[in-house]
This record gives structure tokens, sequence and C-alpha cells, in this order.
């Protein structure tokens, strides 16, 4: 194909090309490092997380959870809620947990197996929830993203 022929193709190539973003400068927030929090029993709290959600607690006493699993979603929500906000009902907890999870009712099942109360379920256009508390009273939730 000769040069004439290609520049009308490549003009269509480039107006379809990802446009390329400035580079940001150094100094910002790159996402979520981590989640802390108090308990009365840590050690058992963690041996909950552990025994009955099935995330891997390391040795060091904590957990370091991969956010690019696969099917996970690409982000970390962050969210501030007003003081008489009732979504985090029953917990009396500052802090809510939401964990995504690939087949919610197959989670669920695991959990109830468990002994774990399933406080509530629902599903709407971004995905399917339920929602349990964990041994200290912090309510969590669980979501399936929708399918992208």
């Amino acid at each position: 194909m000769n040069a004439r022929r290609l520049l009308p193709l490549l003009a269509l190539c480039a107006a379809f090309a990802p446009v390329a973003r400035a580079a940001e400068p150094a100094g910002r927030i790159t996402g979520v490092g981590g989640v802390f929090f108090k308990s009365k029993d840590p050690k058992a709290l963690m041996a909950w997380y552990r025994d009955v959600l099935g995330i891997k607690v390391e040795a060091w006493g904590g957990a370091a959870l991969a956010y690019d699993a696969p099917d996970h979603p690409a982000v970390v929500t962050l969210n501030a809620f007003r003081p008489t906000s009732k979504y985090f009902d029953p917990s009396t907890r500052e802090f809510m947990l939401n964990f995504a999870v690939d087949d919610l009712s197959a989670f669920l099942d695991r959990l109830k197996a468990k002994g774990v109360a399933v406080l509530a379920r629902n599903d709407d256009a971004s995905g399917k929830f339920a929602w349990i508390v964990d041994p200290d009273g912090t309510k969590i939730e669980l979501w399936e993203p929708a399918p992208q």
C-alpha cells in the first residue's frame, strides 16, 4: 500500500485512539493503602475473618487484599455518610466494610453453613448486595458487581 492510501487510514486510527492525559504532578493519592480499626480482641476478630469469610490472614496478623483480582471492580469507593444515617444499622460503629464477591449466592450459602445471620439482601442496577455483622458489631456489606 502506498503512503497516499495509508494516510487516511492512519488519520482514522488516530481519531479513535485513546487520548493521553497529561501526567499528574507528584504528591497525589494513588489509591487506598489499607483499612485499620480497633478491636477488643484483634486476634480473635482476624481469626473470624479468616475462618468465616475466607480472608487469608498473614503471619503479621492482617490481610493483604489484592484489588487487581480477575473480575474485581477497578476502583475502591470512598464515601462519607451523615451521622444520622441508618445505613450502618444495626452497627453502632462509625464505619462499615464492603467486600466485593464473585458469586454472592454461593458466598451466602457458605456463611449460613457457618452460622452467620444475613441481615438483608437486595439487588439493584449496580449489583447484588447482602449485609452481615462481624463479632465486633461492624456491619459488612457484601457486593457482587453487576456484569459490565
